[in-house]
């Protein structure tokens, strides 16, 4: 099971007031642009606002551009550089460029931790952990109780392969702020890894918190699919496609425990097609799809389906293994 690893799990944000008066307007900040294209105010409360909706390459454009008009404001600065830092496709250059940044406005804030802690996370990225660490430390100094401080240590950690550390520091980071449903999903996933069923009860907190959210909501159903309780799986699965119709691999798992925990082949193909209905390129579907017809002794469209999944993927082997079983029994 793969980990979801924070590498730069705290996003920092403007430290003034400004917002609040921009807010009290009722205004959109899309709108107000619109009108005030070059306003540094604006774009800087734009991209933070960007960033929290983890829609970085917009939080990227507004930052470069508040910096170019003032390479001077600290704030804008800042933004750029959590967007450079916080892209999912960011480069070495990036993280360098962002470092730099860093450095230079921990000498305009020397007591802000999140300045440390950002650093620490360009070091970490380039697997100078002894650096990373010492800026994590330099940041607990200032605020003992900063929570994305122990967040970075649990990265950290995690990437080092120290997992009860990391799992010690999530949990620091939680006592914190009882409300940081990512810091649940991680120590899920971390105990769900060792096979231990208290994940469980760390996906029943996110999903308490993040009600509506169907990709935590997922943690949960899969993971009482692996220890067994199929129905509470099923019913999750069942809340995700109320709030997303068009979530395909509720629509596959509901299939995999009628095909394999509940010997309903019939309900398995049914569900299998309709996350094929949402998204036909869905190679794990046609696999899956396929080993039903062949339990049915369906050879033709088991072919088929599997036929499909190569189709879309020529790499995918279990397909391949069983077209290759299958082909002198037609």
């Amino acid at each position: 099971m793969k980990y979801l690893i924070f590498l730069v799990p705290f996003l920092l944000f403007s430290c003034g007031k400004k917002e609040d008066v921009v807010t009290s307007t009722n205004q959109n900040l899309d709108s107000l642009l619109k009108v005030y294209p070059d306003s540094v105010e604006l774009l800087v409360l734009h991209g933070n606002k960007m960033i929290k909706n983890y829609r970085l390459e917009l939080a990227l454009s507004d930052g470069a551009k508040a910096f170019r008009l003032d390479s001077t404001n600290n704030e804008a600065r800042l933004l750029y550089a959590d967007a450079l830092n916080n892209r999912p496709n960011r480069s070495p250059e990036d993280v360098a460029r962002a470092q730099k940044f860093y450095a230079f406005l921990l000498k305009k804030m020397p007591k802000e931790p999140k300045i440390y802690v950002s650093l620490a996370s360009t070091y970490s990225q380039q697997m100078d952990f002894d650096k990373s660490f010492l800026y994590i430390n330099q940041a607990l100094k200032i605020n003992p109780r900063y929570r994305d401080a122990y967040v970075m240590k649990g990265s950290n950690y995690l990437v080092l392969n120290k997992i009860d550390l990391a799992k010690s520091s999530y949990e620091t980071a939680v006592q914190q702020d009882p409300k940081f449903f990512e810091a649940y999903l991680m120590l899920g996933s971390l105990y769900q890894a060792e096979n231990d069923k208290i994940c469980l009860e760390y996906y029943k907190t996110a999903v308490e918190l993040q009600p509506k959210n169907v990709d935590v909501i997922y943690s949960l159903a899969y993971a009482e699919q692996v220890f067994g309780q199929t129905f509470k799986a099923i019913a999750h699965y069942k809340r995700m496609l109320q709030l997303k119709p068009d979530y395909h691999q509720a629509l596959n798992q509901i299939g995999v425990i009628q095909q394999y925990d509940l010997n309903r082949i019939d309900s398995a193909i049914y569900y299998y097609n309709s996350a094929l209905e949402l998204e036909p390129r869905f190679v794990e579907a046609w696999h899956n799809l396929g080993t039903c017809y062949e339990s049915q002794k369906d050879i033709t469209h088991a072919l088929q389906s599997y036929a499909k999944a190569l189709k879309y993927d020529p790499t995918f082997e279990l397909s391949r293994n069983r077209a290759d079983a299958l082909k002198g029994k037609r």
